[in-house]
């Protein structure tokens, strides 16, 4: 209940100075502005009112001051959608208010500590702008914090605030700062955290787990040799006349719909998807993770695509697919500086694409460096000697079926 009320109240506030069009963490710096200026807000009010109950005037102005040039922050910061005048607005009030009230109260020990408040301008504008502008914003609250003590003798002695209250607010201000420090950290570090997560989310569907760390903590080529592999294509027969009865938006809807499927068949045989071109379904076994049952868990994997194509239809149409498999060495790494993928190259791979190139529909086609491997678990049958392009001649099997556990 109480956290449905907390969401109710902070969802319209975060989302003052909002623009589609900015990334993650601009967004999340935005809320956090706004977010803290509604604090200070609240808190300017109710401070302000605090000390003219006590017939404190000129310090309650220095807070309802406060309160009143923040909600004209927040409007600019909504109508221009940019944080820069906001920011910097937010980190001087909330430097120099909390010292004028102090002053007005008689310094450090009359006024409850209502200093310990400045405090709340390095880290906000921090968090909020410039990480780099810290020492700058710590530096001009030290220099607050000793010039309050300097002037403190020079300063009235008392004030009409009762010394019960004195030590109220003494521990108010402690506290709160503490809370507010404690409140707006917890919020900033846990929506940093779930854009982490969403980001390490995509990249590890874009790169292997392995690669991903590499590259998170690297910078550098990465290239791997893995002397035993197996490479599958799948590829939908005649997509071409396929593709061109429907519109885009289907086409893309069809393929969405049967990769999908086929990324779950994957996902649950442990097996590692390197990319779709066009129509065609690329998948590897034995990296970046080296295993010795690479082609047993590849030819299972090419079954399943088979029957999974086989028993339904996709968007109320019936596909057929190609599959080819090769097994050999192959090189595994990840090129380029945006947009970067992880891709393989070697003979291994260009003999996978060519035998789904050279299949026939429904079939799964696969070479005797394959054949050789899973000739022992799986019914195969051959097909005899073909001239495959950039290869010449090759013995070439199909895969019917799983044979039965002895």
């Amino acid at each position: 209940m109480l956290q449905d009320i907390l969401r109710r109240t902070v969802s319209p506030i975060i989302r003052i100075g909002a623009d589609s069009g900015d990334a993650d963490e601009i967004r999340l710096r935005k809320a956090f502005l706004a977010l803290s200026m509604c604090l200070c807000i609240c808190a300017g009010i109710i401070w302000g009112t605090v000390y003219f109950a006590f017939r404190e005037p000129i310090a309650g102005l220095f807070p309802l001051s406060l309160a009143v040039l923040l909600a004209f922050n927040l409007i600019i910061l909504g109508h221009t959608k940019r944080t820069e005048l906001p920011a910097a607005m937010l980190g001087i009030l909330s430097l120099l208010v909390p010292f004028g009230s102090g002053i007005a109260l008689g310094g450090f020990a009359n006024s409850g500590a209502v200093v310990l408040w400045s405090m709340l301008a390095p880290l906000g504008y921090v968090l909020v702008r410039k990480p780099s502008q810290f020492i700058v914003w710590m530096l001009a609250y030290a220099g607050l914090l000793i010039l309050s003590s300097v002037l403190e003798p020079y300063l009235r002695p008392t004030n009409n605030l009762p010394h019960a209250l004195v030590r109220i607010l003494f521990v108010t201000n402690l506290g709160g700062v503490s809370a507010f420090f404690a409140l707006l950290l917890y919020y900033f570090v846990s929506q940093k955290n779930v854009l982490q997560e969403k980001a390490d989310h995509l990249l590890l569907n874009i790169l292997p787990k392995e690669i991903a760390a590499i590259l998170k903590n690297e910078y550098r080529t990465v290239a791997d040799y893995h002397e035993g592999a197996s490479i599958l294509f799948a590829d939908v027969v005649n997509f071409t006349p396929l593709s061109a009865a429907m519109t885009p938006i289907e086409l893309v809807e069809l393929l969405n719909e049967v990769f999908s499927h086929f990324d779950t068949l994957v996902e649950k045989r442990g097996l590692e998807k390197i990319k779709t071109i066009g129509d065609c379904y690329m998948v590897a076994a034995g990296i970046p993770r080296p295993r010795s049952d690479h082609a047993y868990v590849l030819t299972h994997l090419a079954l399943d695509l088979r029957d999974c194509v086989s028993q339904r239809e996709f968007r109320g149409k019936r596909l057929a697919f190609r599959i080819g498999v090769n097994s050999g060495p192959v090189v595994a790494g990840v090129i380029g500086r945006r947009k970067f993928s992880y891709d393989l190259w070697g003979d291994a791979v260009n003999t996978a694409s060519r035998m789904e190139s050279h299949g026939a529909a429904g079939f799964i086609q696969i070479t005797d460096a394959t054949y050789n491997l899973i000739k022992d678990d799986f019914i195969c049958e051959p097909r005899g000697v073909i001239n495959v392009k950039g290869k010449g001649e090759m013995n070439i099997w199909h895969v019917l079926e799983k044979r039965a556990e002895r």
